[in-house]
């Protein structure tokens, strides 16, 4: 009788080996599942990071062009419109005995700067300052031993910029 409980118990542990070998069969095959689910993941997860960076890439662009292109328009137009400025400011300059005509003409030009501030249109600074042919264009070249090298000392037409786009250079005289 003792055999037949231990040949139960042999039969038992064979039962149980053989569903501890299933066991693990499964369990390696569902850590085989995993490991595949989490290669996906991360690819996948790689993929969405890199669209995100792509579509980020693409808003700076197109905002980037959007800007470029807003101060070429804006550029173009004010351009047409510096002639103008430029007799304005000739009138102001002049000499006349009707001071409200003066004014007029002064309040006229005043106007037409502060729609061109409004529009991000700057003037250029000059005199007293180191030429720059990125923004300056120079006419003609003096000797002034009151003025330092490559220092503007007069300007003959006022030049404009737009952000970093130059509209139109300053014409200068250059000492020394």
């Amino acid at each position: 009788m003792s055999e037949g409980k231990h040949s139960i118990k042999k039969e038992d542990t064979e039962e149980a080996n053989e569903a501890k070998a299933e066991n693990t069969d499964e369990i390696i095959e569902v850590k085989k599942q995993n490991e595949t689910l989490k290669i996906k993941l991360d690819e996948t997860d790689d993929r969405l990071k890199r669209v995100a960076a792509e579509f980020d890439n693409y808003k700076k662009r197109t905002n980037k062009d959007r800007e470029t292109m807003y101060s070429s328009l804006v550029g173009d137009i004010v351009s047409k419109f510096l002639p103008v400025i430029d007799n304005l400011e000739k009138a102001v300059s002049s000499e006349t005995s009707d001071e409200s005509y003066k004014q007029g003409v002064e309040l006229v030009l005043k106007q037409f700067k502060d729609v061109l501030m409004t529009m991000g249109v700057k003037e250029i600074e000059t005199i007293g300052k180191t030429f720059d042919p990125e923004l300056h264009e120079a006419v003609s070249l003096v000797q002034d031993e009151n003025l330092g090298e490559k220092e503007i000392k007069e300007e003959y037409r006022k030049g404009y910029i737009i952000g970093d786009k130059v509209i139109r250079h300053s014409m200068v005289v250059v000492a020394n």
